[in-house]
């Protein structure tokens, strides 16, 4: 059983790890807008930001697959809970809480230039309107939760 929530666990890792480091970068038609990306982050901020938010998500994923197939260490579980509650938390205050309950004028015009020609499944609400593709990775981030808790449970 370890090694099928394992192989879970990889492979939505390694969407996410995808997600963080090529979403802003490589157009994917209506699923992203790269200009609109760099229009937000002018010069190296872009670049800064994709690595700053891709490291905790790569060593997971790194620590994952040197460890598939045995038990994972404290240390890597412990890393990937913090890693990924906090992405799921990052993912409440930048669109669901904004988009639920809490207007910010500010952040519904930075999301206009870069996600205003993006695909949506969503009404706007607030002057947001979270895009498909970051709806996607919050389901995927909450399914690795789901597999890091199955996992944890099967460890302990």
């Amino acid at each position: 059983m370890h090694t099928i929530t394992q192989g879970a666990l990889v492979a939505l890792q390694c969407f996410v790890v995808l997600f963080v480091a090529l979403h802003n970068w490589i157009p994917l038609g209506t699923l992203n807008d790269v200009k609109g990306a760099r229009a937000a982050f002018p010069g190296g901020k872009l670049l800064i930001t994709t690595l700053i938010n891709l490291t905790p998500v790569a060593i997971g994923l790194a620590g994952s697959a040197v460890h598939f197939g045995r038990r994972y260490p404290d240390w890597l579980l412990w890393w990937l809970w913090i890693t990924y509650v906090l992405a799921c938390f990052g993912s409440l205050k930048a669109w669901w809480i904004p988009y639920l309950f809490r207007p910010d004028p500010e952040l519904a015009a930075r999301y206009k230039v870069m996600y205003g020609t993006t695909h949506s499944l969503l009404p706007e609400r607030n002057g947001i309107t979270p895009n498909t593709l970051h709806m996607i990775f919050d389901i995927v981030t909450i399914a690795i939760l789901i597999a890091l808790g199955a996992l944890t449970a099967q460890q302990w």
